[in-house]
């Protein structure tokens, strides 16, 4: 007998979402990744860290840990979506580089631990940063996050995903000082909710795989595994390192969904790693699967005091923002594809990682500040302001909440079109940035920073502009079924 989902309660620590495309599996011929980064209460600006040069002795330390890291004399420039809440999120920020290294995260709750062995407080919130300021590949950042959790520790439980246009990487991390990490085939498409995925690791395969020294003594000794096989090829690492309480019903739900969009056919319900392409996979696949709502079938859920499709969603109601990152061959021309909170109610932006600055209004406290007060945000960060494009989203997407399916009609054919004039002007941008580039970088890089500013403003008019006409169509929609009800004469 198949369980009722629909008579489940949502859980609601467990909702990030992420999918892999190897190189050889898309329709770019470079690695495709996207992810739903979803939190409580969450507010999303975006910031851009210059490379820096740095004293010898100079050390990093982090609120949410107690590990002291020596700096390294230089430091790359990155992006990234900051993630501000009240409490504070430790674990929610995406990353990218200026070698086009990226690295976005889901939680992998409840890992395994011996509570008469407790963890050094070690590591957190600022691992991804330092791989991001750190790695120019994605396998170099395997190396780095390995390094600093075997010698610091980490105080989650998470599943890092580190690409490069070339490669994918797996690295999932266990409370504690140890790591298992597995590259996603370049054939292979990966997806992943909130639980481990690495199952079987080929030790000797040192291009595909990495593990910790004691991956396995320290899960012998701990009770954690019991070997039945001299060679342990029985030892899984999701089933040791993985505790109770990841078989939520969020968590069995969008795998099988997503799983189901992505090969167009029922998926098990299983921890999946990863499957054989079938097909070139490209951008337009990546946001079907962050948008799905189990559209058409039986877990599809309606909630709430009007109707809703977020509950169990790989979209839903705690998304606070979607990205793909369409990989180039040179690092400027990489785009991160951005939506302002759920990728339903909100177009995927262009980005040009080569843009100089950020577009004005989706920043509003500088980087440095930023970093400082991550865990101490202000009280007047949280209160509506017109200045702050977010909010224009955010009031768009509470509309949209009181009645899904009567703004979504209207929505979508919206999204589709400024989606449409993106793709279409793709070729040119990267075209006349080309032509610049031959007689000056700097102009070049003016160029995209030009562009990613326009259409990012233009997004915000649209949000602006699409909260009107649906408060216009919605009022009117009431005041015929009133006049109707009530026979109100003229």
């Amino acid at each position: 007998m198949e369980t009722d989902f629909t008579k489940l309660k949502a859980h609601d620590n467990a909702n990030c979402s992420t999918m892999i495309v190897g190189k050889n599996a898309s329709a770019t011929g470079r690695v495709l990744i996207g992810h739903n980064e979803d939190d409580n209460g969450s507010f999303v600006q975006v910031h851009k860290m210059p490379r820096m040069q740095h004293k010898e002795g100079e050390v990093l330390t982090f609120a949410d840990g107690d590990a002291v890291i020596p700096q390294v004399g230089e430091t790359y420039a990155y992006q990234w979506s900051e993630v501000r809440s009240d409490p504070a999120e430790s674990f929610a920020d995406s990353y990218i580089n200026e070698w086009g290294v990226a690295i976005v995260t889901d939680s992998c709750i409840c890992s395994r631990t011996d509570p008469n062995d407790p963890p050094k407080a070690g590591l957190g919130y600022g691992l991804r940063s330092l791989i991001a300021e750190r790695a120019r590949t994605a396998r170099e950042g395997v190396r780095i996050a390995a390094e600093l959790v075997e010698k610091y520790g980490y105080i989650s439980s998470r599943s890092y995903h580190i690409c490069d246009k070339d490669e994918a990487w797996v690295v999932q991390i266990p409370i504690g000082h140890r790591v298992a990490a597995r590259r996603v085939g370049d054939d292979e498409i990966y997806y992943i909710p909130n639980w481990f995925t690495i199952h079987q690791i080929d030790f000797e395969d040192t291009e595909n795989y990495y593990a910790s020294p004691d991956l396995i003594s320290y899960a012998i000794n701990k009770g954690f595994y019991i070997p039945k096989t001299a060679d342990y090829s029985d030892f899984d690492f999701a089933s040791v390192y993985q505790g109770e309480g990841s078989e939520l019903p969020t968590n069995i739900l969008r795998s099988r969904q997503a799983w189901g969009v992505i090969t167009g056919k029922r998926f098990p319900e299983r921890r999946v790693f990863s499957i054989k392409a079938e097909r070139k996979y490209g951008i337009e696949d990546i946001k079907k699967v962050l948008r799905t709502h189990y559209e058409g079938s039986r877990e599809e859920v309606e909630s709430g005091v009007s109707p809703s499709p977020h509950r169990f969603s790989v979209c839903n109601s705690r998304t606070v923002e979607s990205l793909i990152v369409e990989f180039a061959e040179n690092p400027d021309l990489t785009v991160i594809y951005r939506t302002n909170l759920r990728p339903c109610t909100s177009p995927y932006v262009p980005w040009y990682l080569g843009s100089a600055k950020l577009p004005k209004g989706y920043e509003w406290i500088g980087p440095k500040a930023s970093k400082v007060s991550h865990f101490t945000p202000d009280a007047g960060e949280f209160v509506l302001n017109d200045e702050h494009a977010f909010w224009a989203f955010k009031l768009l997407q509470s509309l949209t909440d009181f009645d899904y399916h009567f703004c979504e009609s209207m929505l979508t054919p919206e999204i589709e079109r400024l989606e449409a004039q993106y793709a279409l002007m793709k070729p040119e941008i990267e075209r006349m940035y080309s032509e610049l580039k031959k007689t000056s970088p700097e102009c070049a890089r003016g160029f995209l920073t030009q562009y990613t500013a326009a259409v990012n403003q233009e997004a915000w008019d649209w949000a602006k502009r699409m909260w009107t006409e649906i408060s216009s169509a919605k009022w009117k929609q009431y005041e015929d079924k009133w006049r109707s009800e009530f026979k109100f004469e003229e």
